[in-house]
Formats: C-alpha cells, sequence, structure tokens
C-alpha cells in the first residue's frame, strides 16, 4: 500500500504528482536546513535567500558540526518542530518554488493548501535518528547566514538516498494529520457506541 519513491534534485512537480501521504521517499541531491530565524528574515525582513531553493529539498534542522580546516563536517543532524514554521510555510512554498519539506511532527491547513496550489510535499523525518540522517550527508556545499548562528543558518548539503522520509502532506494538499484523526475519531464513536 504505502510505496517508496527515490527523487533527484532538482525535483519537478511530476515527480511529486503520484507520490501519496504515507508513502515513504528517499533523496538525493541537495537539501538546504532553514530553521525559524531563515524564514523570519527572509519573510518578514525581506532579505533575498541566498540561494534558488527552486526544486530543492527545505530541511527544519540545525546540525551539530566541526571544522577541520576550511571544510565543514555534519556530526549529527535530526529534525526540528515542524509547527513552528506553519505561520510562514505557505508563503516560503509560493515564493520559492521549494519542492519537499522534511521536519518533524505535523503541520497545517495553510501549509497543505501551499502544497496544493504550488506542487510541494511535507515529509517527516523520524525524530531520535539524527545519527542515521548523518549517514547520508556526502558533502557541506556551503553555509549562508552564519550570523544567525550555527543551528539557524543555511546549510547547503549534499545528500544521498536521504530517508525514509514519510509523506504527511502530498502535492494534492491531503494532510495525514487530518485523517489519521478522522480515523481516530471514528474508532472512538464505534468503541464508545459499544459500550452503551
Amino acid at each position: 500500500m504505502d510505496r517508496i519513491y527515490r527523487l533527484k534534485t532538482p525535483i519537478s512537480e511530476d515527480d511529486i504528482k503520484g507520490i501519496e501521504i504515507g508513502d515513504r521517499v528517499y533523496i538525493t541531491g541537495t537539501i538546504v536546513t532553514a530553521r525559524d530565524a531563515v524564514h523570519r528574515r527572509f519573510l518578514i525582513e525581506r532579505q533575498p535567500l541566498p540561494i534558488d531553493l527552486k526544486g530543492l529539498a527545505l530541511f527544519h534542522a540545525g546540525p551539530v558540526v566541526s571544522r577541520a580546516g576550511d571544510k565543514w563536517i555534519v556530526v549529527s543532524i535530526g529534525p526540528t518542530t515542524s509547527t513552528r514554521m506553519e505561520p510562514y510555510e505557505a508563503e516560503f512554498i509560493e515564493k520559492t518554488g521549494v519542492r519537499v519539506i522534511i521536519g518533524k511532527g505535523f503541520m497545517g491547513t495553510r501549509t497543505a493548501e501551499a502544497c496544493r496550489r504550488f506542487g510541494c510535499i511535507v515529509t517527516l523525518f523520524p525524530g531520535g535518528c539524527a545519527a542515521i540522517a548523518t549517514q547520508s550527508i556526502r558533502d557541506v556545499i556551503g553555509v549562508y547566514w552564519l550570523d544567525l548562528g550555527i543551528p539557524e543558518a543555511l546549510w547547503i548539503l549534499q545528500v544521498e538516498d536521504f530517508g525514509p522520509l514519510i509523506v504527511t502532506i502530498d502535492s494534492h494538499g491531503n494532510n495525514i494529520y487530518d485523517t489519521r484523526s478522522r480515523e481516530i475519531q471514528q474508532r472512538v464513536s464505534i468503541i464508545k457506541g459499544k459500550q452503551l
């Protein structure tokens, strides 16, 4: 039932059209980290992004890094709570053309509608698996906005088979949170009915 997709950046809208909530995705190519501070700087302070995100994957994450000479190495990288980006994400998707959002937890109706309108999916990377995520990172291509601090900066990463990512919002605007909530309510109603 749940299917596996392997995507390579840049990702087109056609690449994600057949993907549904509950499917698993692996990404090869470029992913860019961005948390609250990046969203605010871009959307509230109106500073242009230093990298074109069209067709790329955006990771709600703050990596732990070390430095070897002039080279950055990601020691650990896990997702941060995506709900914090809900006030910004719809406009972010519209203005950047980002194709995949990666994070922890669920996002809301505004983000789901933006996914439907602009061709994006939201995925969940399992929390507590930061060491596993690091194994898929092949290189740190660059970093921007380090003045925001290491966790909040824009880290551009080259990855191979990054995942598994579970699709929580598909490009048709279906949201797994809403679907599962309805299923739970139906089951609760049935259970309560049997207890009467």
